[in-house]
Formats: structure tokens, sequence, C-alpha cells
């Protein structure tokens, strides 16, 4: 079987968990024998851990040159074409020159880089909408010069691309939701990304939910249908086969630690708050919240109110191993996410022997048995856990063993597994 396969970022180039799923997910399927996959970023940088698998770029596939008429002149010029009605031009000049020849109504202009390619960012920056449009583009040439059997497209910023390699190819289109814009607005949603949601999923065939939680989510607040609706749990790679390994820490001062993206979704106000109330009641602690965001100045500014800043930290995005070495030296990890479609971070921090409080809000707290569970708002509560687990060795020790042993039966292939009978089912 086939795939092509549309995602966002790919490890180590990740901003979150969708890059990490991303790159378990295929690695589970190409475990299964017999599934071939063609995964498109917009921007390959060259050194992504992609064994097994093909991955491209959509930065580096040239448009290919074709001759134009303009005017009634009669005129040829020379531009770069493709078959799906794609005009890119270099300069706004020549831009200005296209149009005024006479095109059909479907045709789109495009500016284009260097060896007449589409420079992407690859990021999540401003021009977002904007490379998402391009995206989706570029993989219309992509799915007309490559066969395969099915699509699969992750998140939001690839439905188009999976949308217009299915209107060209006429091939099934699987999209899988790692996180809707509920989560990420805590209901205050854009618009415009919620109708590139829904249209990704009403195009789709099967749509792949991270949890229950994410699964509900869909069928009440974008009204798809139950059984349209697949829950495939995310998991994780184990550390000894990525040749990461744990080494024991020594450090007179406990450590707690948030690790995620500084953003609504995620509650570091929370986090914040809860460091305060502990910090009241024992003073050989630290805090550390790891990870980039929007927000981040913000907390900054708050833990500065709350005169806490010589006992909390700021790291900054953490890449690859450094994350393991974040959780070499943690004692708790705290994910207080009042929106959180999974949470890849909690089984990572159990698979490193760290014990884990995570939201009832979240969906890993689906599956997850030995993690203490709590309401992200119920902040003096998520005080008194973090307060037993750094002064009853007992408790920390238990959620260690017991945590680390389940963990270790959440693996990418089970999920591929699942995700292998979705697209059989769609196949058949």
């Amino acid at each position: 079987m086939k795939v092509l396969m549309f995602g966002w970022e790919f490890p180590p180039h990740i901003s979150g968990g969708l890059g990490t799923a991303c790159r378990g997910l295929t690695k589970g399927l190409t475990e299964l024998g017999g599934v071939d996959i063609l995964f498109v970023v917009p921007k390959a940088f060259g050194d992504e851990n992609h064994a097994g698998i093909q991955l491209i770029g959509t930065n580096n596939v040239a448009l290919t040159q074709k001759e134009i008429q303009l005017d009634d002149t009669r005129k040829k010029i020379n531009c770069f074409e493709v078959d799906s009605g794609i005009i890119p031009y270099a300069s706004e000049e020549e831009f200005w020159k296209l149009k005024s020849g006479k095109y059909s109504r479907d045709t789109r202009f495009i500016k284009i880089g260097e060896g007449y390619k589409i420079d992407f960012s690859g990021s999540y920056g401003g021009n977002l909408f904007q490379e998402v449009k391009n995206y989706a583009l570029v993989s219309e040439i992509i799915a007309e010069n490559n066969s395969f059997d099915i699509i699969h497209a992750h998140d939001w910023l690839a439905y188009p691309a999976g949308i217009a390699a299915r209107n060209i190819s006429g091939k099934p289109l699987v999209i899988h939701v790692h996180s809707t814009e509920f989560d990420r607005s805590r209901g205050n949603i854009n618009p415009n990304v919620y109708a590139i949601e829904r249209e990704g999923m009403e195009n789709a065939a099967k749509i792949i939910a991270v949890s229950n939680f994410t699964r509900n989510t869909i069928i009440e607040k974008y009204h798809m249908p139950p059984q349209k609706v697949v829950t495939v749990y995310n998991a994780v790679e184990s550390l000894t086969s990525t040749g990461r390994t744990i080494s024991k820490r020594v450090l007179n001062e406990k450590i707690v630690t948030f690790l995620g993206r500084i953003t609504m979704q995620k509650g570091p106000e929370y986090f914040i708050e809860v460091a305060n109330l502990v910090l009241k009641k024992m003073n050989n602690v630290r805090f550390v919240m790891a990870g980039s965001g929007d927000l981040m100045n913000a907390m900054i500014t708050r833990a500065a109110e709350l005169k806490i800043t010589d006992k909390f930290h700021f790291t900054g995005f953490l890449h690859g191993d450094d994350v393991f070495r974040m959780f070499e030296m943690t004692d708790v990890f705290v994910m207080p996410s009042p929106s959180e479609p999974f949470g890849i971070a909690a089984l990572e921090a159990m698979q490193s022997g760290v014990p884990v409080i995570i939201s009832n809000q979240s969906g890993v707290a689906e599956i997850l048995k030995n993690a203490i569970k709590i309401d992200f708002w119920d902040t003096h509560a998520m005080a008194d856990a973090i307060y037993g687990l750094l002064n009853y060795p007992s408790l920390s020790k238990m959620l260690k063993k017991e945590g680390k042993k389940e963990v270790r039966n959440l693996k990418w292939k089970s999920s591929a597994e699942k995700v292998y009978k979705i697209y059989k089912n769609v196949l058949s």
C-alpha cells in the first residue's frame, strides 16, 4: 500500500507534539511491512530523521516551463506553469504582464523564488495562511507526479493539501486531528481556521482523532457523523529505540517542570499560580517552564509580580536530547492543560522515570492509570499533589516504577496497526 502523507513538521524541526506524532506513526507503519510512505512537508531542511520513508519538501519542487500566449496580439512568452492551472511569477512586473492575459477563472498566480520554486518558511509566522495555500498548490503537482492508494493529512495546516491531492487523484482522504481550534483558542475560535478544519472533515472518508476527548469535539462542534470519526491514541518511542538513556542526577533542590508550548491551550498561567502556592510551603524546590510561545512574556511578568523569579526559570524551546536532559533533572512533571487533545510529553516524562500530574481535560488521561489527574483550574489540589510527591518518597517511587512499566506498552506500532485497518476499511 502506498500512502501520500501531508504534515507541517517533522523531527528535528518541530514546535510540539505534532511532528513527534508524525515521526512515531510513520515509523510504526513501516514496521508493519507492506506500507510505503511519501511524506510531504512545506519545507525540508535536509537533516530530518526519516529512515524508512520518502520525505520531500514543497520548497524543493520546481515548476515546469511552458509557453503561453498573451492578449489579442498573440505574442508568446515563456513562463512556468503546471497543468493544474498554477501560473508562477518572479516579479511584480511579470505578474501584471501575466494578469493581462486571458485565462480560465480557476487559474492561480503564485510568486516563485530561485530555481522556479516557491519559498516556504515551514514555520507558524504571520504569513501562515499564504503558506498553507501555497503548500496546497504545490501538493497538486506532487499528487499528479506520484502514484499512491490513499492520502493522509495531519492537522488543519495540511488539510487543504490533502483535499488538493484528492481532487487531482480521486484517491480517498483520511485526516488526522491532533488538535482543534477549540483547543488552541479555548473557545475564542478563528473562523478561518475553523472553516479549513470543517472543510477537511467534510472531504475526508475517515477522521482519526487522537482521543475520545477530541472525537467528541469533532462530533459536537463540527457536526460530523459519529461513525466517521475513529479514535487512535498516540504512543511514545522507547528510549532504547532512539538510543537515549536517562542517567541518574544529583541535585540538592527539587525540580518541578512544565514542558510545552507557552500558549492558552497548555495552561501555563495555572503552573505559575501553583508554583507560588508550593513555594509558600517549601523552599527547597525550583520550577522550570520549558518551551516558547505567545504567552511567554506575560508569564515572565506574572512570575515577577509574584516575586518568585529567584525560584522560577524559563529555558526557551528545548530541542531533541535537551528534552530528555531536562527530564533527568525533573522530580515532578506537570501538564495543567485546559484543553489537551492528547499530551505526548506526559508519556515521555513517565518513560524517563518522572512522576506526572496531568489535567482531567487531557486526552492522555483517558489511557493512563499511573498518573495523578486533577482539574486544570484546581490549583490548590495541584499544589497539594506536587507537595506530596516532593515530600513522600514512597509515593514518588511507586509512580515512577509503575509509570515506566505502563508506558512501555504504549507503542507506535500498535497505533499504526489501527491506522492501517482504517486505510483498508476506506479502500474496501
